[in-house]
């Protein structure tokens, strides 16, 4: 296998971000690292992607353009991710056959198991594992139901920009094959990506998801309670949000800001950790050894601590870009402390080689 440049596109709510990596023979997985050829990421305007789905397709697509000529990355071909409260991913045992025999089986496996029909949604089928069953040889793993029009849109407007997707991915899968890598590959770890609008939350035991749940709450939902209740625009919200934080004590005429950050963390904690309750309820005796964090919304000051006295767990901060090599158009300056916006983009272009 020759080397192989690769580019994953995270469609954002605030912000589209690509990633170049060069794969040698081997994959990520090879004896020589991955290298980061090229990284951007471009603003898109407020409203244009809605909870992980783009709603204004020509301005996504003005960014899009913006992002290509900016990073100057050379072929226009992508893996896109996908990501949000319209795709359902739940654990499945399937009678075992040939994996692409699985996948042209779903819709006919499934549909009594979907709160939508089969002709709206896009299946995909994850194997976790073999195990044998009552009837016999079985195959466990991870389904994917996506709502065909969450999807398409999002395509759509990656090929309004000129670009050409060649496969579609689940985020969570993305955020796993990013971060866990190094000592988390062996560990139960519960992977958070914090973005604007929505969290993802991946529990995986060695490398291998047993848990995913997109959660309606991130970043920009502290910065709106924050406009709101000070009057002042969203930029300076964003900008008084990060000088706050969680959890540190503030002057009486900041209370009210910091009452209004902590509600809307708080009920994301909350989520978060009840999830983390859910899956240890159902797989008893395997505990979680750590939690990691990323996207934006993950450095609001205070929030792994805050994170970890709530679920009792160690918390520390993703960088998918540990034990990468840099390409020569690749940018530090770009990146440098903000390492975990980085994980989607980077875990999309390593799914073209898992």
């Amino acid at each position: 296998m020759a080397n192989t440049r690769v580019i994953g596109l995270d469609i954002g709510t605030s912000a589209v971000r690509a990633a170049e990596l060069e794969l040698g023979a081997g994959g990520p997985r090879a004896k020589n690292p991955p290298t980061l050829v090229r990284y951007g990421e471009v603003p898109v305007p407020l409203g244009s992607v809605r909870d992980g789905e783009v709603i204004q397709p020509e301005s996504v697509a003005t960014a899009l353009r913006q992002l290509w000529s900016q990073a100057k990355f050379e072929s226009k071909d992508v893996i896109l991710g996908v990501g949000n409260q319209r795709v359902l991913v739940r654990e499945l045992d399937l009678p075992w056959m040939p994996l692409a025999q699985i996948k042209e089986s779903l819709p006919y496996q499934v549909g009594d198991m979907l709160p939508m029909a089969t002709d709206d949604a896009l299946l995909d089928f994850y194997p976790t594992a073999e195990l044998d069953g009552q009837q016999g040889r079985m195959a466990r793993g991870m389904l994917v139901a996506a709502q065909r029009d969450t999807v398409t849109a999002n395509v759509l407007a990656a090929e309004a920009a000129g670009l050409h997707p060649q496969m579609v991915d689940l985020n969570a899968f993305a955020l796993l094959r990013a971060l866990s890598r190094g000592d988390l590959a062996n560990a139960t770890a519960a992977f958070v990506d914090i973005g604007a609008t929505i969290t993802t939350v991946v529990l995986a035991s060695r490398g291998v998801p047993r848990l995913v749940r997109s959660l309606p709450s991130g970043g920009q939902h502290v910065t709106n309670a924050l406009a709101t209740a000070r009057g002042i625009s969203a930029p300076e919200a964003e900008a008084l949000k990060r000088e706050i934080g969680i959890g540190y004590a503030v002057t009486p005429d900041r209370q009210d800001a910091a009452e209004a950050i902590a509600h809307v963390v708080r009920g994301l904690v909350e989520s978060v950790r009840n999830t983390f309750v859910y899956y240890s309820g159902n797989n008893p005796g395997a505990g979680i050894d750590v939690v990691v964090l990323t996207g934006g919304g993950s450095h609001l000051p205070g929030l792994g601590q805050y994170l970890s006295s709530a679920s009792r767990l160690p918390v520390t901060l993703g960088d998918p870009l540990a034990g990468l090599r840099w390409g020569k158009s690749a940018r530090r300056d770009q990146i440098t402390g903000r390492e975990s916006c980085v994980a989607l983009p980077v875990g999309l272009a390593y799914g073209v080689a898992a």
